[in-house]
């Protein structure tokens, strides 16, 4: 059997590691602690946080259309997901697009937006590795 830390999560082709996802800057270790240590579990929810673009899409949709309350809504519940998991690349910028919606606005969330694309979409590519 593999060491953990050389686990294995596959959906087709993709590989995630604890130390793929240190070296993408998430804190691997906090998000252990909320996964009680458990280093196969964490791996398949960060998995399972991939599985389902449906968040993503919401949230684009309600900038689109310059939804203040569905972009928040759709905002905080990424943040939720990607705070647990402590992926901070992908959580930073959420969490902000999430506070600016919060206070009413839409101001600069465009270019949060595509920050967080880019950092979902290096994450995503760990997955296909």
């Amino acid at each position: 059997m593999l060491p953990v830390t050389d686990l294995f999560v596959r959906g087709g082709t993709a590989v995630i590691t604890l130390d793929t996802l240190r070296a993408y800057g998430a804190d691997v270790d906090s998000g252990l602690a909320r996964c009680m240590n458990n280093e196969a579990f964490y791996i398949r929810m960060v998995k399972l946080a991939l599985s389902d673009p449906s968040g993503i899409e919401k949230l684009g949709a309600a900038l689109a259309a310059k939804d203040v309350r569905s972009a928040f809504e759709a905002a905080h519940s990424l943040k939720g997901v990607y705070a647990n998991l402590s992926l901070t690349p992908v959580f930073e910028p959420v969490s902000a697009l999430t506070e600016i919606a919060r206070a009413g606005s839409l101001d600069g969330t465009d270019e949060l937006f595509e920050k967080f694309k880019e950092k979902y979409a290096e994450l995503e590519a760990l997955a296909d590795e």
